[in-house]
């Protein structure tokens, strides 16, 4: 092989480890979310003018509540940084320097792993000259393109050593520019937060806001700013004001003084309420535009809808996605929008309109299962692969379900294209069931547990012969026995309770019981002789103490469970004495 085949080769890497997907403008990200013409000029402004500063390399932290619009303005900012030349001669340079906007949704962009990498990508593709850098950091260590390898390694081969490059080159140049949008989506763990190892993401997001400090603070460097948004969570403010961080960064919201200019530059100031009053008239506008017969909202209606916004765009673009759905009469939707928000106070939880949206759908309880299904997906799935994945039962009509649903996710027209929600906060949604008022969804099956059950079932189905699982698990089973009881994997203990031959769903939904997850959609898993031996375990004693087992306690398999010989025997126990005589109905 060549040097040159080399190289290229090693380029060729480089390329399929960065994530397209991070890029401002990724088509994964579509529909982009862009500040209007005439919304946000305070905002941006500051931002642009702070940008152009030469003095030192800064750090604007722009957070926010879900659905302010945070990542609209770094898609704004990124466009127009993309838009300007270093210098009037570069047909190719240009003043963004590289972007990665972060999703829980995609598995590559939420974690820290391919940051520099493919910010590296970015910076080599803009300015060709250091793009031999590149290749020759790779060329010399391959690790570097390892998500697993030391973030501080990545940036010093990566980002560092080629920005080092471009000090003479840009030394009279305006700033260089980086967007980094929706850092605290940077959580390699479920969603559900009662499963999140928060101590672990909370460090791998210290530890990348302290190494981009350090980058800003290097002294061979061009001047570069970085624009970075997040929610406003209070480990990554702990990470912005540190010592070595306080004097790199500029953080917005920031209190300003001047004729003409807002009191306090901020995601959600009192400026915004024009901004989205403005956002919707432009809208209905577009939608007038294609359906000419459709009469246009009152000033007064407008004012309404904007009010209810409470100053998130979440809100009102929620409101114009379900108003212009194609499927109904935009006329109708109006009114029913109206109808909807006549309840909702300003500033009212965008969760609230999460509600009565579902409210309007055929089946509420149905609808709120598969919008949690899409929301949970580890990545996205096209429809037809979300009603296999569920199955005949739970899977039914899943294409005209969350048809109804288009105000808050993306359906595509195409069945083989990805379904996806629009905004992180129908996640936080869907991530409890008590963010939803609506009654009938409070006992309803848990997404996560839904989807082990039906890739479970697909499993087992797919497998051409059961034989050698059947034989794993016996084997598995044999070695309990000898298995130490401080085995991290504790499977001495989730293996115990195995008295039949292993039917390899029944263990392994066995093994979910016993790792925690107890709700009613698993406890028939108790009528079959595993889990009636796991009931005679201290586990099994302790959790029949709690309210979930309490309550299984009253239902016909608990009360047919208490007149066995193990049941008998745990109702002379002193605890289970008191209990009984407050449960007439068990007792009799």
């Amino acid at each position: 092989m060549t040097s040159y085949q080399a190289v290229e080769g090693t380029w060729e890497k480089l390329s399929q480890v960065t994530v397209k997907g991070a890029e401002y403008d990724s088509r994964e990200r579509q529909p982009h979310p862009k500040c209007l013409k005439g919304t946000r000029v305070d905002l941006l402004d500051y931002i642009y003018g702070f940008l152009e500063k030469k003095e030192k390399n800064r750090l604007i932290w722009l957070h926010g509540t879900a659905g302010v619009g945070k990542s609209a303005v770094a898609f704004t900012v990124a466009e127009k940084m993309r838009g300007l030349k270093m210098t009037e001669e570069t047909k190719i340079e240009k003043r963004l320097g590289g972007t990665f906007f972060f999703s829980r949704k995609h598995t590559k962009r939420r974690t820290a792993g391919y940051f520099f990498a493919t910010l590296a990508y970015q910076l080599a593709s803009n300015f060709p000259s250091v793009r031999g850098d590149v290749n020759r950091a790779i060329i010399e260590n391959p690790a570097l393109l390892d998500p697993d390898k030391s973030l501080r390694d990545q940036m010093e081969a990566l980002f560092l050593r080629p920005l080092r490059k471009l000090l003479l080159r840009l030394r009279e140049c305006p700033p260089l520019v980086f967007v980094v949008d929706a850092l605290d989506e940077c959580t390699p763990e479920s969603l559900e937060s009662e499963s999140l190892d928060e101590p672990t993401t909370e460090s791998e997001l210290a530890d990348l806001i302290s190494l981009l400090g350090e980058a800003l603070c290097e002294p061979d460097l061009p001047i570069i700013h970085i624009l970075l948004t997040s929610r406003p969570e209070e480990h990554i403010r702990k990470a912005m004001q540190t010592e070595e961080m306080r004097p790199l960064v500029c953080e917005i919201p920031v209190k300003t003084s001047g004729k003409g200019v807002a009191a306090t530059i901020s995601l959600d100031g009192a400026d915004v309420d024009n901004d989205i009053y403005v956002f919707l008239q432009h809208s209905f506008r577009e939608l007038g535009s294609r359906h000419p017969d459709f009469p246009q909202p009152s000033v007064d209606q407008l004012a309404r809808l904007a009010s209810r916004a409470g100053r998130r765009f979440i809100v009102a673009s929620t409101m114009m996605k379900f108003i212009d759905d194609r499927n109904h009469d935009p006329r109708d939707r109006l009114e029913l929008m109206l109808e909807l928000t006549s309840e909702m106070l300003p500033g009212t939880e965008v969760y609230k309109l999460y509600d009565r949206i579902l409210s309007t759908c055929a089946d509420p309880t149905l609808a709120y299962l598969h919008l949690s299904v899409v929301a949970a997906l580890t990545d996205p799935l096209p429809l037809s692969q979300i009603s296999k994945l569920l199955g005949p039962g739970q899977g039914r009509d899943v294409e005209t379900v969350l048809t109804q649903l288009r105000s808050i996710i993306n359906v595509p027209t195409d069945i083989s294209l990805p379904v996806n929600i629009y905004h992180s906060s129908v996640r936080d949604y869907v991530s409890h069931r008590s963010n939803c008022s609506l009654p009938q969804v409070r006992y309803i099956t848990s997404p996560h547990s839904l989807l082990a059950l039906s890739s479970f079932r697909l499993m087992m189905r797919d497998l051409p012969d059961r034989t050698s699982l059947l034989d794993a698990l016996s084997e598995l089973k044999k070695h309990s026995q000898a298995t130490q009881p401080q085995d991290p994997k504790n499977l001495k203990d989730s293996l115990s309770s195995i008295v039949q031959p292993p039917e390899p769903l029944q263990v392994l939904i066995g093994l979910l019981w016993v790792r925690g997850d107890r709700g009613p959609e698993l406890q028939f898993w108790l009528e079959t002789l595993d889990g009636r031996a796991w009931l005679q375990t201290r586990g099994g004693k302790y959790w029949m103490l709690t309210d979930g087992g309490r309550h299984w306690l009253l239902t016909q398999g608990g009360k047919d469970w208490l007149q066995t010989p193990g049941g008998l025997d745990w109702l002379q126990t002193p605890a289970m004495k008191v209990w009984v005589q407050t449960q007439d109905p068990v007792r009799a």
